[in-house]
């Protein structure tokens, strides 16, 4: 059985080179031109073409989604020719692609199982795709689907890499949290009660407090009090501002096969992992400070599993 674990130091690479991630900034056309080199590989999302606007769009008015999809395609059709562009990076040398780029396209093609990672924080969405076989790991990243990072590295130097997906901006605010670093709690509970504030029904956030009096527990597994767990009810959905979903998926068979999922939720303080199970017949969620270098130890079951 094969089995992956980020959460422990690997051994030493051969060379200083092998332990480096290779990272190159790619347009949308570059990375299209990339990928057609590529014996014309698929990248692992889809573009709409302009001509593929609404064909109601000139009776109904520009929307808003309209106008941004509008100012979308202007700035990809205002990019230099890609061709151009590659063989003065010198990526692309008489038709013939760097080794490194088409290795790392290839493996976004081909490979044995996939990490589909997308953070929000505020108003920036981050979309990433890392996809491994073997030893080796592609990882393709975009906040605005114009400008892309293309990187490819040994699943040695992985943790990291996955790491910098967690990085939180450096001026985002941040301040002292009413959720305490370790909580469990059940999740019809937190469920409820983060939907009563958000309808603006936070009178009824004792009242699903008082109903599971006593479900509520912290680390050192002492039941918190209502006063306690009203206060953590009324931040997990004020104090939201962000987060980060992680699918892992078998894609080695002709069927992909989703074997796990992992969420963050990003409070005043920072990240919170919510881990979901099960206790005699309840459905629970276990929320537990991190930061972003503990994503790939969170990560480590579920890959494992999906490499067995």
């Amino acid at each position: 059985m094969t089995t992956i674990d980020l959460s422990t130091p690997t051994p030493p690479p051969s060379s200083l080179l092998d332990a480096l991630p290779r990272r190159v900034a790619l347009t949308l056309p570059e990375l299209q031109l990339v990928a057609e080199h590529a014996g014309g590989a698929p990248l692992p999302f889809d573009v709409a073409e302009a001509s593929e606007a609404p064909a109601f769009e000139d009776r109904l008015g520009a929307s808003r989604g309209t106008t941004a999809d509008v100012a979308y395609r202007d700035a990809v059709a205002a990019l230099h020719d890609p061709a151009a562009t590659l063989a003065r990076r010198g990526l692309l040398v008489d038709g013939r692609l760097d080794d490194g780029l088409a290795g790392a396209v290839g493996l976004l093609a081909t490979p044995t199982f996939a990490v589909e990672i997308d953070v929000v924080v505020d108003d920036v969405q981050v979309k990433a795709w890392h996809r491994t076989s073997d030893d080796a790991v592609a990882a393709l990243a975009t906040s605005d689907g114009i400008v892309f990072e293309l990187g490819w590295f040994p699943t040695s130097a992985w943790p990291g890499e996955l790491a910098r997906v967690g990085v939180l901006p450096e001026d985002l605010a941040s301040r002292t949290s009413s959720v305490p670093p370790l909580v469990d709690l059940p999740y019809e509970l937190a469920d409820a009660a983060i939907e009563a504030v958000t309808d603006s029904r936070s009178d009824l956030v004792q009242v699903l407090a008082a109903q599971h009096d006593g479900a509520v527990v912290g680390a050192d597994g002492r039941p918190l009090s209502l006063a306690e767990v009203s206060t953590l009810l009324q931040a997990l959905a004020s104090e939201a501002q962000g987060r980060l979903r992680v699918m892992v998926a078998d894609v080695s068979q002709e069927q992909t096969t989703v074997v796990g999922v992992r969420s963050w939720v990003l409070l005043a303080d920072g990240w919170r992992s919510l881990r979901p199970h099960s206790d005699d017949g309840t459905s629970r969620v276990e929320l537990r400070a991190v930061d972003a270098a503990d994503l790939a130890a969170d990560l480590a079951p579920v890959l494992t599993e999906v490499a067995g």
